[in-house]
């Protein structure tokens, strides 16, 4: 099934790939926002996931008013 076919629907069980770059973090949150608990959820992640450093701005989230 399409992520949007599953849209509006509740799953008991489903399987999300990871392995390529196909899925948008939207798609991702769609996906895992259908299944009605975790134990219905398995998710499959590439073998040699590369580790991403968080990079925060601080202008963005934080700005001072006079």
């Amino acid at each position: 099934m399409t992520i949007n076919k599953s849209q509006g629907q509740s799953l008991t069980k489903i399987n999300l790939d990871l392995r390529s770059p196909a899925f948008m973090h939207g798609k991702v949150y769609v996906t895992m926002s259908r299944v009605t608990s975790a134990q219905g959820m398995t998710i499959l992640l590439p073998t040699n996931n590369p580790q991403t450093e968080d990079e925060v701005y601080p202008e963005v989230l934080y700005r001072e008013t006079t």
